[in-house]
């Protein structure tokens, strides 16, 4: 999911499959529903699983070698597919059908699609489904939806199957050059699907197999008959089986919510990642998946195999962050960033001011890639602002191969011939992104739910990863790229996705390309970056040995239930700034909303007379972090008077987001009643008994005045509160704004110095480069030109010693070794240290003269044995003709001339 969601995130940027969009479906706007293959009347989908096969050069017996093993009773649809001449009859189906006892027929356009049948692509045409029926299409005119390229046939029928069938379409890639097959198994996998390719061995052409498993979109690599076989197998995996086509709330066969719980802990333990806040029917069918690819039918023997080998759990953390993407994938989204998005951003924009982008989930690169190519486009091959892009990924592996910018060969089917001279060059089995476009790009490994984000941003591009996400982590991260973004700043979401209930947050700019613009919010969200944990609500696990399959703690949670029901106070649960998030039993008596706006929060739901004293209580329950109570709180709704106690509790005091619970317990006054006065009572008996009434009226009102001088100064003791509390933070607002402000310039220098620093490193890295090629390039010439002086001066039978500027010993030839007195060690040493074998009395004044006056100098003496010896000093001449030295040549006037 970055998939890489990227993500969590950003981690996975594959499209969502129809079947994880009918289980459960994306958030999006109410104005945008979004369709899904279950909500289309028209749609319909084949009553079995179908295998796609695809083959070109050499496929012929591969084709033979799978039928002929293939059992009878799979259940399955088979589609057969092979590079054929346009013009050529195919005899495809008539050599099949000798293979094997299924049926084997030509596809006919619209036929329905039955289980345990084969159907052949004729020539010229392209093999795909659409709504449970064959579809052929011209080769002529087969172009994918939103593209300028022709698609090969292979991928075309690959990619139809998983479109149309998600989970339930297996991908077989045979004998064949080329690289036709690839991007269909991709999106197979990608939707869910199971994927197969021809081992090398078996294979007459490797290349269409090898291209599909160096993509990693492979889960077997095998001979075409143990292909048959396997295909046998997971015939009646549950996985096939059961394909999510159950309703909401029927029992999902696979993990149980404990069982989902252990997965998550094992995936947070090994990666670091936490995935209980994607959504679990995806969650669930990655599981089957890799149970099917195990060969395990019980999920707890999954899990048991899970927790022995640590390798698994790294499959599977990459099965759920799968990476599939493209480049320009959903052509409306860049034709609107190029029409729309970027002439808003780049109008008024100083030359200075760096346009900043952010792709989380940028999985492998391509889509970052992609708005480098757009913006250079638009801005010339030199812009005239700094662009920088932030490409961030939950996958390491993915990440490293964005880093290195290069691609297979097939993405020619994706990008345009125009595209690929200009921005790409080639290498050693496919493409790479020129310097120019990968230097406008930053690939970081990123988790868009939990790390931090960046900032200042003008555009955020997060295709097709928030599919994975659930309600609560789509919110979050929506909340998270509302901060990232600048004032008027964009978002791009991928087609089936949208901001659901965060329309507070974004404007939908554009419906079809799924844009969006920032809003400006009168109050700030909360932001967290980093969500607390969290484990799935459990669900009740029955007994079937117990009476109506309930247990024992399930009777007991009732009764608690129903306990609470009757017995315990109503209240609210509310977080610090008095939202709030849940209510107990019945509130109607203390609480009434305001007219205007719907809002959660209590101040404005609250009964204003006890607003006052909620305020107070709620004040001290902050400072102390501990229960507090206030009772005698007059009440009168509907009815006689009453007294209210208001209790506070604070609740999870260990979590990072802190909740309160809001309890009202409600006392009813009981009156005085004064007895009838009896009718043959004294009249002294009655004038007592209203001069006690009197006192008791007196009393009453004595103690009503009391308890409203009191209320009302604890009401101006809560306002001088408030208002030195208010006083109190206005001064450190202020304090704090400056502190705020002179950081930010700080942090503007301090930037602004790192990004001089970065382009004079940049630079200085250049020149070191260049400066290393150089030295490089020199010290081979230099080993040359020594290797080529050494055999030179071993070669020449003449006695040669040189001398440098201050007369030591530079070179000598090995003849001359015997006439100086030399040893190898005796380079570097003054020729006046020397003791020569012949007679050369003013051998350093001569020399001396040589350099001082540049002209050669001859003398005779004697050598060995009595022999006359020719003595010739010359200066050494460097290549600039600078005096560096002196040549000393010695020759034997006796030796005779060859």
């Amino acid at each position: 999911m970055a998939s890489k969601e990227d993500s969590t995130t950003g981690h996975a940027e594959a499209p969502a499959s129809p079947a994880d969009n009918a289980e459960e479906p994306t958030t999006t706007n109410a104005e945008e529903p979004t369709t899904t293959a279950a909500d289309n009347d028209a749609h319909e989908t084949p009553s079995a699983p179908v295998v796609g096969i695809g083959a070109s050069a050499g496929g012929l017996e591969a084709f033979k070698a799978l039928l002929h093993a293939l059992p009878e009773d799979t259940g399955m649809a088979f589609l057969l597919v092979q590079h054929l001449a346009p013009t050529r009859e195919s005899l495809l189906s008539e050599i099949m059908a000798r293979e094997t006892n299924l049926p084997v027929q030509e596809a006919e356009d619209g036929a329905w699609i039955a289980p345990n049948h084969i159907y052949v692509a004729p020539p010229d045409h392209s093999l795909a489904v659409r709504a449970g029926r064959l579809q052929l299409t011209q080769g002529s005119r087969r172009e994918r939806a939103g593209s300028e390229h022709r698609e090969l046939p292979i991928d075309f029928m690959l990619r139809s199957l998983a479109d149309e069938i998600g989970p339930a379409a297996i991908g077989v890639v045979l004998s064949g050059t080329a690289s036709d097959g690839t991007l269909g198994l991709k999106a197979i996998k990608a939707a869910g699907g199971m994927t197969f390719a021809q081992d090398e061995d078996s294979a007459q052409y490797f290349g269409m197999p090898g291209n599909a498993i160096a993509s990693g979109a492979v889960d077997f690599v095998l001979p075409p008959a143990e292909i048959a076989r396997e295909l046998g197998r997971i015939a009646r995996h549950p996985y096939l089986l059961d394909r999510g086509g159950r309703t909401e709330g029927e029992e999902d066969p696979g993990a149980s919510t404990d069982q989902l719980t252990q997965v998550f802990r094992l995936l947070r333990a090994r990666t670091g990642h936490d995935f209980s806040y994607y959504k679990h029917a995806t969650i669930k069918r990655r599981l089957k998946r890799r149970m099917l690819l195990s060969k395990l039918d019980r999920f707890r023997d999954y899990l048991e195999y899970l927790r022995s080998e640590p390798n698994e759990v790294d499959a599977l953390f990459h099965d759920i962050t799968i990476n599939v993407t493209a480049f320009f994938r959903e052509q409306k989204t860049f034709d609107a960033l190029r029409d729309s998005v970027l002439p808003t951003l780049l109008k008024g924009r100083a030359a200075n001011e760096t346009l900043r982008i952010w792709v989380p989930g940028c999985s492998t690169g391509e889509e970052p890639y992609s708005l480098a190519m757009v913006l250079l486009e638009a801005l010339g091959s030199q812009p005239s602002i700094p662009v920088q892009i932030f490409g961030t990924d939950i996958d390491e592996q993915a990440i490293e191969r964005a880093r290195s910018g290069i691609y297979p060969s097939r993405i020619s089917g994706e990008i345009s011939q125009g595209r690929l001279n200009r921005f790409f060059h080639e290498v050693s089995g496919g493409w790479q992104i020129n310097k120019s476009v990968r230097g406008l790009c930053v690939f970081a490994p990123h988790n868009v739910a939990s790390d931090p984000p960046f900032s200042r941003l003008d555009l955020i591009c997060c295709r097709n990863l928030m599919i994975y996400l659930g309600s609560t982590l789509q919110r979050r991260v929506l909340q998270i790229f509302h901060y990232a973004l600048k004032p008027g700043g964009f978002l791009l979401l991928g087609a089936s996705e949208g901001i659901g209930s965060s329309s507070d947050l974004f404007r939908l700019e554009d419906k079809e390309a799924k844009s969006y613009a920032k809003q400006s919010t009168s109050s700030t969200p909360t932001y967290e970056f980093a969500p607390a944990r969290r484990e799935p609500d459990r669900e009740p696990q029955g007994d079937a040995h117990e009476p109506g399959g309930r247990s024992e703690s399930e009777i007991r949670k009732e009764a608690d239930r129903a306990v609470l029901t009757l017995f315990s106070p109503p209240g609210v649960i509310v977080t610090r700034d008095l939202t709030v998030i849940s209510f107990r039993g019945k509130t109607g008596r203390y609480l009434e909303p305001l007219p205007g706006t719907a809002s959660l929060d209590l101040v404005k739901l609250i009964r204003q007379e006890i607003l006052v004293d909620l305020r107070n209580l709620f004040k001290r329950a902050l400072k102390s972090d501990e229960p507090v109570l206030k009772t005698g709180i007059e009440l009168k709704v509907d009815g006689p008077r009453s007294e209210l106690s208001l209790r506070i509790i604070p609740l999870a005091k260990d979590a990072l987001e802190r909740f309160y619970l809001i309890l009202f317990e409600e006392h009813p006054v009981h009156g005085v009643e004064s007895g009838s006065a009896s009718a043959s009572a004294s009249n002294g008996a009655q004038e007592d008994q209203e001069r006690d009434s009197k006192e008791r009226d007196s009393d009453a009102d004595q103690a009503r005045i009391a308890k409203l001088e009191k209320e009302l100064e604890e009401t101006r003791a809560y306002m001088q509160s408030i208002i030195e509390d208010q006083e109190s933070t206005n001064e450190e607002l202020q304090s704090a704004n400056e502190e705020v402000q002179s950081t930010n310039e700080e942090l503007q220098s301090t930037n602004e110095e790192l990004e001089t620093a970065k382009e004079e490193l940049q630079s200085t890295n250049e020149e070191l480069a260049t400066v290393n090629d150089e030295l490089e390039h020199r010290n081979a010439e230099l080993t040359s030109t020594n290797n080529d002086l050494r055999n030179l001066l071993s070669s020449v039978n003449l006695p040669i010693l040189m001398l440098d500027r201050d007369l030591r010993v530079r070179q000598f030839t090995p003849r001359a070794k015997r006439l100086f007195n030399l040893i190898d060690g005796d380079v570097g040493r003054p020729i006046g240290n020397l003791r020569p074998n012949i007679d050369l009395p003013r051998l350093e004044a001569l020399a001396h003269e040589v350099m001082e006056s540049m002209a050669v100098k001859r003398l005779e003496t004697e050598g060995e044995k009595g022999k006359t010896q020719d003595v010739t000093l010359r200066p050494y001449r460097t290549h600039d003709q600078r005096i560096d030295g002196v040549v000393i040549t010695l020759f034997d006037r006796d030796q005779p001339t060859p």
